[in-house]
């Protein structure tokens, strides 16, 4: 019986030490770490169980038969983090350079079905090269698996991908399936053809980082959600970010303690808009001064700074906000800030998380390279986003709301559940100056006449009681009251429940 128990014990330390001890000195001198140090580090210390650590390739060509590795090059099973089950992946550099073979892929597809019937979140951990070139269609085969599995599990089990070295070729496509992305900072790449193939077909000469390095995905592309430093930051921020995501789309959010009063009143919101109405102020020192602790997970936050999108909790029950950022174009809406808040609005409402809006915004972005680029499908994004999502939805007008875009934002019309307005708010079909301009094109030659339109269309027009006699603002609020009132309002919508007509699916203007 010993004999048996050493020889399996054998087998386990050839398998975790994947490709050899040279290969893991050489991902370590890249600053990276291997697979199943990335596992012990993001999972709670001793919880992770393994599956298919014996698991070979069956490839027979190209001399294959003769070179097999346990584990063929991808680390999976299940653990905990803060307690939580999740599953996990992680593509393993150090034998075959990661790269997916048949039965590679088998191993990932057992564990995304394991997830999505226990719904529980699924994060895969990307350090690859691609298909197994030797394998052929089997290996692509394999993809297309793993590729149903991503699509049927989204919306239904948090799935986040770690890009933490390289991800080419069919790898880049799980990832881009999966709800959110975080990469490392120069260790990590992301592209569809490597700068060899581009320099052939387009005679391009572009370094890896150029064409899919994290500076790029987080900045340009808005693949990425985040970039890290190093894989150790990556994995612990990975930790707190869960914590924001309920396991499924049936599972309640998860409630952390605060000692963070829910009445708690800030003085220092009453004095945060400027009087100059052209004047920018930092939407961010709301948020941070409205949720729990000060704490808010901002994603995408280099990409489409115009607009802010994150999460955070109030009175430990997570929220999703989302921001105009005056600081930024005036906060204006644009083709890329209403992709990305469209985005992030439709992942809180597959889970069940509710949305606090932040309004202040002049309106979209006017210019041809919008209008070429397709602003009007991609503004409408946003408005279906909103108008579908059946989560409580909390609205609150700072500044300005023109135009469109006050009813692209959560407004009362598309099923906001409670619109507030600080009396700052300034809500019309476009600022004073510019409808005057248009009203009373007659009287531009008077200085004083303009100025006597201004004021008047300002007192009728401008304020935040126009809209509220109507009843589209539920109440003009006090700024250093906008955490009581979401915290009472988020209490008061606890039990919501609508439910939009049937279909199968819906079609959104992509």
């Amino acid at each position: 019986m010993q004999t048996i128990l050493d020889e399996l014990e054998e087998r386990r330390a050839v398998a975790r030490l994947g490709g050899g001890q040279a290969r893991i000195d050489a991902q370590h001198k890249k600053g990276k770490l291997t697979a199943r140090e990335r596992i012990d580090l993001f999972l709670d210390e001793d919880s992770f169980e393994e599956y298919d650590m014996f698991v070979d390739h069956r490839c027979t060509d190209f001399g294959m038969e003769k070179n097999k590795i346990p584990g063929d090059g991808v680390v999976t099973g299940w653990g905990t983090v803060n307690g939580r089950v999740v599953y996990v992946f992680a593509k393993d550099f150090t034998v075959f350079g990661g790269s997916l073979s048949a039965t590679h892929a088998q191993k990932i597809i057992k564990i995304q079905d394991m997830a999505l019937r226990n719904r529980a979140p699924i994060i895969g951990l990307f350090d690859a090269g691609g298909a197994r070139i030797q394998e052929g269609v089997a290996a692509l085969g394999g993809y297309g698996e793993v590729f149903l599995r991503n699509t049927m599990a989204s919306g239904v089990i948090p799935q986040i991908s770690l890009i933490m070295g390289p991800c080419a070729g069919g790898d880049v496509y799980s990832p881009a399936i999966t709800d959110f992305i975080f990469m490392v900072r120069d260790t990590s790449y992301m592209f569809v053809t490597g700068p060899d193939v581009v320099k052939t077909v387009t005679n391009e000469t572009v370094t890896a980082e150029e064409l899919g390095g994290a500076s790029i995905h987080t900045t340009k592309s808005s693949i990425a959600d985040g970039a890290f430093d190093n894989d150790v930051e990556l994995l612990l921020q990975m930790r707190r970010f869960i914590d924001f995501l309920p396991s499924s789309n049936v599972s309640d959010v998860p409630i952390l303690p605060t000692n963070d009063d829910a009445e708690r009143t800030e003085m220092s919101l009453d004095t945060l808009i400027p009087d100059n109405p052209n004047q920018p102020y930092d939407m961010k020192e709301l948020i941070h001064k409205m949720v729990d602790d000060g704490d808010f997970f901002e994603l995408q936050e280099n990409f489409a700074g115009n607009i802010i999108t994150g999460f955070g909790r109030m009175n430990g029950k997570p929220i999703g906000v989302i921001a105009n950022q005056p600081m930024v174009l005036a906060g204006v809406l644009d083709s890329d800030a209403s992709r990305k808040a469209a985005r992030f609005v439709r992942f809180c409402d597959c889970f069940s998380i509710p949305l606090v809006t932040l309004v202040d915004v002049p309106g979209f972005l006017p210019g041809t390279s919008q209008e070429y680029g397709g602003l009007i499908k991609h503004g409408a994004k946003l408005l279906f986003a909103y108008a579908e999502a059946t989560v409580p939805k909390i609205t609150i007008i700072t500044r300005k709301a023109y135009g469109g875009a006050y009813d692209v934002m959560s407004s009362k019309h598309i099923r906001g559940d409670v619109n507030y307005a600080w009396p700052t708010a300034e809500i019309a079909v476009m600022g004073a100056k510019g409808a005057v301009e248009i009203i009373f094109r007659k009287d531009l030659g008077d200085a004083d006449k303009i100025a006597a339109h201004v004021k008047d269309y300002e007192d009728r027009f401008c304020s935040p009681f126009v809209a509220a006699e109507r009843g589209y603002i539920d109440e003009v609020i006090m700024p250093h009251n906008t955490r009581r009132r979401v915290c009472r309002a988020l209490n008061m919508l606890a039990n919501k429940t609508v439910e939009n007509p049937w279909k199968k699916h819906d079609n959104i203007p992509l």
